[in-house]
């Protein structure tokens, strides 16, 4: 069987450039393209680490130029949909060219051009709304003496979006398309509610490791879903580490996509 060709849309970002080093180290399986719109790695990248991607398998292109968009995705099996602009405080012009028109065209032109399957990476911040009440604003606060986990009811899939930014929100209308895409246009567009990946591989405090992601757990995931069977249309999952105070369900991707986290907050922090 043919390596499946598999494009990584903002390859030089933190998880996008770890997503990339994983498949390319697989040759057998995977034939690694990359795209950004600057050769160069994000702020948010890991300084120590390099994403090679040789020049005859990298694109050059702005999302927002379609005409470009169609020509990196034509004959991919899968798109790895995460470039975007991650800042919470990003202004809406960032947002409505990288986050919007974006995932847009990049669903579109896998539509056109007959692509299997769009993998998109949405974030836990559509869910951020929740943390304005308890349990899980106690968690957020760190106060943990109030909070029975095992009481918990953990937020899923099914439960409405909570954005409370313009970031967030942008990442709502990516899985609105997501859908549509699927429904309408009978494409595999699963969506991922990544966690908090961060370039140190390390929560900084047990507050935040309710919502940490190790790298390579999210590696995981995003691989994982690539891999998942043709009938997966459309669906969402949330993606962190095995932390102790999640609020979030990972149940969900363990049944549907095998994804087990190896890495817990509370390891990392020394707490376990």
């Amino acid at each position: 069987m043919a390596p499946k060709k598999v494009l990584i849309t903002g390859v030089y970002g933190l998880i996008a450039g770890a997503v990339y080093r994983h498949l390319q180290a697989q040759p057998d399986r995977y034939d690694v393209y990359g795209l950004a719109r600057r050769r160069q790695r994000s702020e948010r990248a890991p300084q120590n680490e390099q994403v090679v991607v040789p020049e005859e398998k990298f694109i050059l292109a702005d999302l927002s130029n379609y005409s470009v968009v169609e020509q990196a995705v034509e004959g991919m099996d899968v798109v790895v949909q995460l470039a975007a602009d991650p800042r919470p405080d990003a202004s809406w012009e960032s947002l409505l060219g990288s986050n919007i028109v974006g995932p847009r065209n990049v669903m579109e032109a896998a539509h056109r051009k007959g692509v299997e399957r769009v993998v998109f990476a949405s974030s836990i911040m559509v869910s951020w709304g929740y943390q304005q009440e308890d349990p899980y604003k106690a968690i957020a606060e760190g106060r943990f003496d109030e909070v029975d986990i095992d009481e918990i009811n953990t937020v899923t899939h099914e439960w409405a979006p909570r954005p409370t930014g313009l970031y967030p929100a942008s990442k709502v209308w990516g899985e609105a398309l997501a859908r549509y895409y699927a429904d309408v246009h009978h494409m595999s567009v699963p969506c991922l509610r990544i966690g908090w990946v961060n370039a140190e591989d390390h929560p900084r405090d047990e507050r935040g490791g309710a919502i940490w992601c190790s790298v390579r757990d999210v590696v995981q995931l995003v691989e994982r879903t690539i891999e998942a069977p043709e009938d997966l249309r459309f669906d969402i999952f949330y993606g962190v580490s095995n932390n102790r105070w999640s609020w979030v369900d990972i149940d969900h991707p363990r049944e549907v996509l095998g994804y087990i986290p190896v890495d817990s907050a509370e390891e990392k922090l020394g707490l376990a």
